[in-house]
């Protein structure tokens, strides 16, 4: 849907539309991620709806121009409710021929593609294993091309104050930012604010960002290149505070609400490992709410080091993705022996080994499942949207307390660097989950018996080393029930080991009933769980406006499993499980429920788009 306007300002025309998917694509010195985030900050003001995609080079230094070193950055807002990033792209700006090659093709026909025309020389071609000029060969008829000379026009507006050649190349990307806010009709005040703040012992770069902005912006009011701007009124969000938020931010202010929620400082123990590490830096920056960061020399210090934390009364979290988690696997082994509350955070990324570690997957369930010796079961909590991350954390954390256990927290890199508008909540409607730790002999001859528990949640007092009279032991040997003696009874041990695992499935009576969304009983049920959750929403409104019988159901807990999953499963003739692996959890709805559920899998480092999951359901529907 779209209205024509004419705008008295240009001779251009305005068109009036709902929604739009913009990709920003070059190197990573090119700032496409500072691009897009600006550019999504803008919006996101003006009252949008939005979704992002941040995708990053898997390398860390790939050679520029190359196709291993393109970064990406998509952004889909609209004035209407935004589920996913957008399947297709109506504008690419791509700054060099890798960046175009690697993104063309998911560029609609008839879309708008700007190019920086001054980075597509022989070597440059040659880099990006280009035999020909897609600029001249006329591979690009389908789209609307807008060949720019980035970086003549970049050096040209900032030629007189007397910067490098360097220096003012790398300000192109505020150039073609200022042509996109024009072709959205987008203010450039919040990012002038931001070049301000970003530069401010820097003032020369701080002019020039400012001007090589302004200028991308008076290049399209100056020439008759783009005949028609386009203009997306606000979305009615719910009346509130919003900010934009990605899931590691998310992550980070639900662990600091956790903390003031249960009166217990935060410690977080992590070493760095992408997608995780964001976690680490935002945390840092919260030393006045009492946080504690602690970067490890590797992964098995990070989980110990919040171990002790968790012994001596502190809510302790430790973040990593998949080839961390491998290397936790003992130490949580020992927070599962000794029943004490930590939860750690898997951001996935592709595998294995190195894989993908800037490409989103959802293939470390299993390992979150069973990726211990022994029997070992922990709890499993998965968020399934950037804002959702900072519900996601509070239940972690609050079920951990509750039940004196370790609980595993699923992101993925999709979730961790996408972002999307979050409607601050009050903090007096978050309830609070007080600790109370033991102070007391709790034996009737006057001792402390650290393994009597409590009969309805089977967790284990809490004390905090140092408190007089409630002495214990610790460490990985088994406990002798109740009186937590190192013991080597058998029956024991069995007797431990059972009462470990009933624990975990008491939570259930923690966990309400779920309810599907959509249609409660008919043709399709779809289960997924984690980021697939707007693809499926988008694909399953799509589906019920064309009449389709399909409901939704998607899990946050993963383990235990919401008590009356089977019931509802029982409503439906199909069952459709889509996730981001080979079938981890349709392995396990199937062993568990002995249903025929179907698996949609795709292993490729991208998120599910709308159609993929359309395609399917009409498959399986009408069949």
């Amino acid at each position: 849907m779209s209205t024509l306007i004419d705008s008295p300002l240009t001779k251009s025309r305005r068109e009036k539309i709902d929604q739009a998917v913009i990709r920003f694509a070059g190197d990573s010195g090119d700032g496409m991620q500072i691009t897009g985030s600006q550019f999504t900050n803008t919006v996101a003001l003006y009252g949008n709806d939005i979704a992002t995609f941040p995708d990053f080079p898997a390398e860390i230094r790939a050679p520029a121009g190359t196709l291993p070193g393109v970064s990406g950055y998509q952004l889909h807002f609209s004035s209407n409710d935004v589920y996913t990033p957008g399947d297709a792209v109506d504008v690419l700006i791509a700054m060099n021929p890798a960046a175009l090659k690697v993104n063309v093709a998911d560029l609609k026909a008839n879309g708008i593609l700007i190019v920086n025309s001054d980075s597509f020389k022989e070597t440059d071609l040659r880099k990006a294993q280009m035999t020909s000029n897609p600029l001249e060969d006329h591979s690009l008829d389908k789209f609307r091309l807008f060949s720019v000379e980035l970086e003549r026009l970049t050096r040209v507006a900032l030629e007189h104050l007397g910067l490098d050649a360097k220096s003012m190349d790398r300000c192109k990307n505020f150039f073609a930012l200022g042509m996109c806010y024009w072709l959205y009709n987008r203010s450039m005040d919040s990012t002038v604010r931001w070049i301000e703040d970003k530069f401010k012992n820097k003032p020369l770069l701080v002019e020039a960002n400012k001007l090589a902005m302004k200028a991308g912006y008076s290049y399209c009011e100056a020439t008759e290149a783009f005949q028609i701007s386009y203009e997306i009124p606000p979305a009615q969000l719910a009346p509130g505070v919003y900010r934009n938020l990605s899931g590691n931010q998310a992550l980070a202010l639900g662990f600091i609400t956790a903390s003031q929620k249960s009166g217990l400082r935060l410690f977080q123990g992590s070493y760095p490992i992408t997608p995780a590490s964001d976690i680490l830096h935002e945390l840092s920056q919260y030393k006045d709410f009492g946080v504690m960061t602690f970067q490890a020399e590797d992964e098995i210090a990070a989980i110990t080091s919040a171990i002790g934390a968790a012994y001596a009364g502190a809510l302790a979290i430790t973040t990593t993705s998949g080839p961390g988690m491998a290397l936790k696997t003992e130490a949580m082994g020992l927070a599962v022996a000794v029943e004490i509350p930590l939860v750690v955070c898997d951001i996935q990324r592709g595998g294995p080994s190195t894989g993908l570690p800037t490409k989103t997957e959802q293939a470390d369930l299993l390992q979150a499942l069973f990726g211990r010796n022994s029997e070992a079961p922990i709890p499993i909590v998965a968020a399934a949207t950037p804002s959702d991350c900072f519900w996601a954390a509070l239940e972690a954390s609050r079920l951990a307390i509750k039940y004196m256990v370790p609980v595993i927290l699923l992101s993925d890199g999709y979730l961790a660097n996408g972002a999307e508008p979050w409607r601050i909540p009050d903090a007096a409607d978050i309830p609070a989950f007080p600790v109370h730790f033991a102070t007391e002999p709790n034996s009737p001859t006057g001792g402390y018996l650290p393994y009597k528990r409590d009969p309805q949640t089977l967790a284990r007092p809490w004390a905090v080393p140092g408190t007089p009279g409630l002495e214990h032991r610790i460490g990985g040997l088994e406990k002798q029930d109740v009186s937590g003696n190192i013991n080597y009874e058998p029956l024991n041990h069995e007797k431990m080991v059972r009462i470990r695992a009933a624990k975990v499935a008491a939570i259930a009576q923690d966990i309400p009933d779920i309810e599907p969304t959509g249609d409660a009983e008919g043709d399709l049920l779809i289960i997924a769980w984690g980021s697939t959750h707007g693809a499926i929403t988008a694909a399953v409104k799509a589906q019920r406006a064309e009449g389709r019988k399909v409901g939704h159901v998607h899990l946050r807990h993963l383990n235990p499993l919401p008590s009356n999953l089977g019931e509802v499963i029982k409503r439906y003739k199909k069952v459709l499980v889509p996730e981001l692996n080979m079938g981890q959890l349709l392995w396990v709805l199937r062993a568990k429920y002995l249903v025929d559920a179907v698996g949609l899998n795709k292993i490729q480092g991208r998120p599910f788009k709308q159609v993929e999951l359309e395609q399917k359901i009409e498959e399986m529907v009408d069949a």
